[in-house]
């Protein structure tokens, strides 16, 4: 006797199994069963207009099923007819389920459930659709005449209602049939008795939905020509029998459930277990054993790319660097995702794969455990014009994988980007910072590269202007400007003025807006202080979308300021400067940020101390000929103590040609005196 299942049913799944020789034809039986769905979802609803969106979702559906395998409508006619063919006698019954069992010898178990149920749907649809029609269209009133159906369809009800919940009972078991059928049992290996217990269920499980269609499509039939004096025992007669079998197709189904899930369970645990170790213990001389793991354990194309449309496979991500982009189906709003776009692809067009040295996987992750319509179509149409790869089915993405991705990220619904570099080892487990300021000059997003970048910053305006505005860069380049932000147009008007006043004086300073963060999402309030600027002339500014990107740049720069702690840069002044920019916009009603061409001096102040200092401009603007614009104002901010004495700090840097003026003048971090140049010399010779 086979485990797990009544005597009785045993010996009939010793008789299936001999019918059972699947030759690895395809089927999508998944893309199937929801097709029988939503045939049984029209069929029990009262009718209802079908927008042209689901017709086209509804034959899109189709076309690609019926591209699985060229037989496959073909075999779904022949079991249809085989279904529908008259027959009389349990024992009857029984031989034509095994018939069924033959003409569906070369398919698999769940492809031979979604089949069946198929052949089914078709008349069990066409049955409903004329009933539903009946009272109100003359041709379903005809059709009805000619088959001679009752004309008081009311006391059929209760065998509605059973055969109702049978097709319901015989789709749930079909779907646990479906999920046992895709674990990725052939990489991640279940115990002996979990398999065996499972496939013991399996087998009844098809023997009673096979058999169950036979029923109810003997039960609808007989409606046809049906009269008054068979009305009441018929209808009571086949009430039962559908009852019956509800309940017997209901109990397999709970136990085949409860069987499913410890496997799943059991699946979950070993391929975290087996993720914990590729990632953690293994070394590996490539990336595909790890990204097979994640993605390919049942798919050999488990990839997309959005750019072709074409399906890929893990091998066409050898050698490279893989960025895995996790983030919710939207992924961000629409202005951030079109500038994170432009960082990772504007110096790789989208059909030169060849030239690409990464690749970045986009893998969305739902809000909850199940993927909602509203979830389905945004992925369908941004993975359709999105220039990066992206998980093709990301619903069959096993959770283990998604819970270890989460967890290893610690995404909790901000975008991140988990670097796998080319031996699948984990070199990053959030790159999206770095992305975000640098671009693909960030490759290969690792913590050394992230350092060095910053050690290569000779000046804030490559951190501040640099691919968001060309304007902006270009302004930065040519010299000496004071960036501000502020709601206050009062304030900006008084700014204006004071730096006018300064400039007749041949001080060359440019004034540009940038907005306030706090403020982006009022476009109004934005939009009204542009005008305004634009109308009085009062300075230049970013355009609204500009100023968004130049945020996010903020933003970025603070979190890798936070990333790399107390790690000593050269641009360490510039790092804390720009990154505390960000917190200093939240805390101030006004501000402003000057810096000068060539430099890593950066000075931000408060709007009130600003006015402050420019009111007595004429006082200490007469130092700037002497020490350079930024060390006057910062010794009119904080003039140093004559009496102190020399603190003896040197800063030691490399001599560049012709950069000796732009330099300008390098105050003392200490005391903010300036400083006196000394030449040092060092020999050339080789070590």
């Amino acid at each position: 006797m086979l485990l797990g299942v009544e005597q009785e049913d045993s010996l009939i799944i010793r008789k299936i199994l001999l019918t059972h020789d699947p030759d690895g034809r395809c089927v999508d039986s998944r893309m199937l069963l929801q097709m029988i769905e939503n045939v049984m979802c029209y069929a029990t609803t009262a009718s209802c207009p079908v927008s042209q969106t689901l017709a086209e979702t509804l034959l899109g559906s189709s076309n690609r099923v019926a591209g699985t395998h060229k037989d496959l409508w073909k075999t779904i006619h022949d079991v249809s007819c085989e279904i529908l063919c008259e027959w009389s006698g349990q024992e009857d019954l029984h031989a034509r389920t095994m018939s069924l069992f033959e003409l569906l010898r070369n398919f698999t178990w769940d492809a031979k459930m979604v089949v069946a149920l198929s052949a089914f749907a078709t008349s069990y649809g066409e049955f409903c659709l004329l009933i539903q029609l009946y009272p109100m269209n003359p041709l379903a009133v005809s059709i009805a005449m000619l088959k001679q159906f009752p004309t008081n369809l009311e006391m059929f009800n209760p065998r509605f209602k059973a055969l109702s919940s049978l097709v319901t009972a015989m789709v749930d078991v079909t779907k646990c049939i479906i999920e046992f059928e895709t674990l990725p049992t052939q990489q991640i290996k279940l115990d002996h008795k979990e398999i065996s217990d499972t496939k013991s269920q399996i087998y009844a499980a098809t023997y009673w939905v096979l058999r169950s269609t036979l029923t109810c499509s003997s039960l609808i039939t007989d409606l046809i020509a049906i009269n008054d004096q068979q009305l009441d025992s018929n209808t009571t007669s086949a009430t039962w029998e559908l009852s019956s079998l509800v309940y017997k197709v209901t109990r397999i189904c709970r136990k085949l459930r409860k069987q499913v899930d410890k496997c799943h369970l059991q699946i979950e645990n070993k391929l975290h277990r087996k993720l914990l170790d590729l990632f953690e213990k293994e070394t590996h001389l490539d990336n595909q054993k790890v990204l097979s793991t994640l993605f390919s354990l049942k798919d050999d194309k488990p990839l997309k790319d959005c750019c072709s449309q074409e399906k890929i496979g893990v091998p066409d991500l050898l050698n490279k660097v893989v960025v895995l982009l996790i983030s919710k189906p939207e992924i961000l709003p629409l202005e951030e995702l079109l500038y994170l776009v432009q960082q990772t692809c504007s110096n790789f067009p989208c059909d030169d794969r060849t030239m690409r040295r990464y690749e970045i996987v986009w893998v969305p992750i739902p809000s909850s455990i199940t993927w909602t319509d509203e979830e389905n179509k945004v992925f369908k149409h941004l993975s359709d014009i999105l220039p990066w790869y992206s998980i093709r089915q990301p619903s069959r993405v096993n959770s283990a994988v998604v819970n270890y991705l989460k967890h290893v990220s610690g995404f909790v619904g901000e975008p991140v980007m988990v670097v796998v570099d080319q031996n699948g080892r984990l070199a990053n487990l959030n790159a999206i910072h770095m992305v975000h300021i640098w671009g693909p000059s960030a490759y290969p997003f690792t913590a050394s590269r992230e350092e060095k970048l910053w050690e290569e910053v000779n000046w804030f305006g490559q951190l501040i202007a640099d691919e968001i505005d060309p304007l902006l860069s270009k302004q930065v380049e040519e010299g000496r400007i004071c960036l501000f932000g502020s709601s206050d147009i009062n304030w900006i008007r008084e700014l204006s003025t004071r730096i006018k006043e300064m400039t007749k004086t041949g001080l060359q300073l440019d004034l540009i807006y940038v907005g306030k963060k706090r403020r982006l999402n009022d476009d109004q309030h934005v939009s009204n202080i542009i005008s305004t600027i634009t109308q009085e002339k009062l300075s230049s500014y970013l355009a609204y979308p500009k100023m968004h990107f130049f945020w996010l740049r903020m933003e970025n720069i603070k979190r890798s300021e936070i990333k790399l702690g107390k790690k000593a840069t050269k641009a360490e002044h510039i790092l804390k400067n720009v990154g505390s920019l960000v917190n200093f916009d939240d805390c101030e009603k006004s501000w402003a940020l000057f810096g000068e061409r060539f430099s890593k001096d950066i000075l931000q102040l408060q709007g009130r101390k600003l006015m402050e200092c420019l009111r007595l401009f004429q006082v200490w603007g007469e130092n700037i000929e002497k020490v350079g614009f930024m060390a006057a104002i910062r010794c009119a901010l904080e003039p140093p103590m004559a009496s102190l004495e020399p603190c003896y700090i040197c800063n030691v840097s490399e001599f560049i040609q012709g950069n000796q003026k732009e330099e300008g003048i390098v105050l003392c971090e200490e005391c903010k005196r300036p400083m006196k140049m000394f030449s040092v010399y060092q020999c050339n010779a080789v070590e």
